[in-house]
């Protein structure tokens, strides 16, 4: 599937102001991926279809969740998580978009995960750090990304955890999970 292809598929799935959201991450994440020299073509695939489930029905997602091999505590943490793991599952069924990178970067890039690859990462900060995003302190965030995706991608992590405690949220364990991973590789994997 080439770039226009996937780009009206997934028009027809958001809402404007998301489909301009999905834009930008691809925008962010081509730069990000050429950054840290990583091949655009499946990067830009997996940056199109991130929130391709974003919009699905709860009661669907919930059956994707029950009848596939995703965990189940899933259905226990805030449905906003859904979206990425049915996602990957829904293109791969729908697309034939089958590329493990892509399907891993979905289904993780809005919790993280421990042991990230570099293609993870680069989604998964470039969905936190488009132009369009105005979160406190995200200005700080796109300058690590530049110099060191490891450390952006842990700071998002740390901010990420810090948000949802302070708003009395529960925390899905792979938000942790990639939190820790990722401190252990900066501290030189103490």
């Amino acid at each position: 599937m080439n770039k226009t292809e996937a780009i009206a598929c997934i028009q027809q799935h958001l809402p404007e102001k998301r489909f301009q959201h999905t834009i930008r991450v691809m925008d962010t994440a081509l730069e990000l991926a050429k950054t840290y020299h990583i091949a655009a073509e499946n990067m830009e695939l997996a940056a199109i279809f991130h929130d391709y489930a974003k919009y699905r029905n709860l009661d669907e997602m919930k059956r994707i969740i029950i009848n596939s091999t995703l965990p189940k505590d899933l259905l226990h943490y805030h449905t906003e998580l859904w979206h990425g793991p049915v996602g990957a599952i829904l293109i791969q069924q729908e697309y034939g978009i089958d590329h493990p990178d892509i399907l891993r970067a979905i289904r993780y890039h809005t919790t993280g995960r421990a042991h990230m690859s570099l293609f993870e990462m680069i989604l998964f900060v470039a969905d936190y750090i488009e132009p369009g995003r105005e979160i406190p302190g995200v200005e700080e965030v796109r300058g690590m990304a530049k110099e060191n995706i490891t450390l952006a991608a842990q700071e998002i992590s740390k901010r990420t955890i810090h948000y949802l405690l302070s708003q009395n949220q529960s925390v899905y364990p792979d938000s942790f999970f990639a939190y820790n991973d990722l401190t252990r590789k900066i501290n030189g994997g103490l």
